[in-house]
């Protein structure tokens, strides 16, 4: 792969447009403040990272996730940059905007994830799999891949499809993003019938804009249909590992989850004794000025996000050569080395057995499932039978950029259902769930 091609300005949905309109922001800066300003990016705000929300403790949203992500990549971004400039001598003027690039990326990769945190995807695909869904498939004559689409809901091509495809009385091309920004989140670039992996990056309806997008940017083909990251790629990925695990942490602690002594030994472990001494002795010295314990939790992990961006950075600087030849394996935390990498896997024990399993969370995930399994099963029955009276009254909440005609496909009304619930908040999931099942009702006549 080169970076000449690597680097591209084309927009989706605009491939033949020639650009007549000067702008001051350069194109990825136009990325980025598109994104910004979006609803599907503004809905964040109200959808669950890990802890329920709202509460008294404020914690990690979708949306404030993904700002923080933004941060951490754009800093990989501009690290990388200056490697391929200075280092690597390459003379493409594109090269200086790798920052503005990956903080995009990064505020895009959770944008196509269901309310209700984690289990949300699960709660989609389980409808098709164990719910009324699973008789679809021969009722309708549904074809392989898109049902393995259906039954493995993903987000990541779920953000795919939001950035690029033109829904109802929208402009082709989706978000109309660069063709880079948009491969920046392509963590799993094959559909959800490739071999035997459980995460993918498109849906069938997108399947000709990832064609084109690949080819375009030069990304390798490794096996028919399954393609290399584009580089950028682990910068996203290493931005979002470095802030849901530490963030997580320091979520934990406030909610009184993790106590305080132990929040710090566990984030202090990533900063060794010898290698990092003159860190350690900075929050030490800052720790006896700065009183207040959440604020001490803050120092210590602005540090350790600093060395994982430092040590990510020499990571893809040191396999610099297999992650241009599609050769390089797993992440770039996956790589990290020493005493970091042991308080890293450490991070992930405590997060799994102590943080994603706790009560505050694992409520909020049943109610989820339950509120999501409820809303696809009533709202497929309502655009799969349009004509029936109930389900004309359940269309009418459909908006409008989210419906199809009549003579749609099958595949495609359930897609425009998906659409629909996966882009709510919890809270509007919540309430219509509560309308559609008569818990709205006050009036004492009923």
């Amino acid at each position: 792969m080169n970076w000449n091609k690597l680097l591209s300005t084309t927009r989706t949905g605009q491939e033949d447009a020639t650009q007549t309109v000067k702008h001051q922001r350069t194109q990825f800066q136009r990325d980025y403040d598109r994104l910004i300003f979006s609803s599907p990016f503004r809905r964040m705000q109200d959808k669950t990272q890990v802890f329920p929300l709202p509460g008294s403790v404020f914690v990690h949203n979708r949306l404030t996730h993904s700002l923080e992500v933004a941060s951490v990549g754009r800093s990989l971004g501009h690290n990388i940059a200056e490697f391929l400039l200075e280092e690597k001598k390459i003379d493409n003027t594109l090269v200086h905007e790798i920052g503005s690039v990956v903080a995009t990326a990064c505020l895009a990769h959770d944008m196509g994830n269901p309310p209700f945190g984690h289990s949300g995807e699960s709660a989609l695909s389980h409808y098709f799999i164990h719910g009324e869904g699973k008789k679809l498939k021969e009722e309708y004559e549904i074809d392989d891949a898109q049902w393995n689409d259906l039954i493995n809901f993903e987000g990541n091509a779920n953000a795919f499809r939001i950035l690029t495809h033109q829904f109802k009385g929208r402009r082709k091309g989706g978000f109309s993003l660069t063709y880079t920004s948009v491969a920046s989140i392509l963590k799993y670039p094959y559909s959800s019938g490739s071999s035997d992996k459980k995460k993918y990056g498109f849906f069938q309806s997108e399947k000709a804009m990832f064609e084109q997008l690949v080819n375009k940017l030069g990304l390798i083909e490794k096996a028919p249909g399954e393609y290399c990251r584009h580089p950028l790629v682990y910068l996203v990925e290493a931005a979002d590992d470095i802030c849901y695990q530490i963030m997580d942490v320091e979520d934990a602690h406030k909610l009184r989850i993790l106590h305080t002594h132990r929040t710090k030994e566990i984030l202090m472990a990533f900063l060794a004794e010898e290698e990092d001494r003159g860190a350690r002795r900075k929050i030490e010295e800052l720790c006896r000025e700065v009183t207040d314990i959440n604020e001490q939790i803050t120092l210590i992990r602005a540090s350790v996000i600093g060395k994982l961006v430092g040590m990510c950075t020499r990571i893809f600087k040191d396999n610099y050569d297999a992650i241009m030849s599609g050769n390089f394996k797993g992440s770039l935390t996956d790589h990290l080395s020493g005493k970091t990498k042991a308080a890293a896997q450490n991070c992930t024990r405590v997060s799994f057995k102590e943080i994603y399993h706790h009560p505050s969370v694992v409520e909020i995930e049943i109610s989820g499932f339950k509120i999501l399994g409820s809303l696809l099963h009533e709202f497929s029955k309502a655009v799969l039978t349009p004509n029936d009276k109930y389900s004309s009254m359940l269309l009418a909440f459909i908006p409008e950029q989210y419906r199809v005609d009549n003579t749609a496909t099958t595949y495609q009304k359930l897609q425009s259902v998906l659409d629909f619930i996966s882009g709510m908040t919890d809270v509007y999931a919540l309430d219509l769930y509560r309308k559609i099942n008569g818990m709205g009702l006050t009036d004492k006549r009923f």
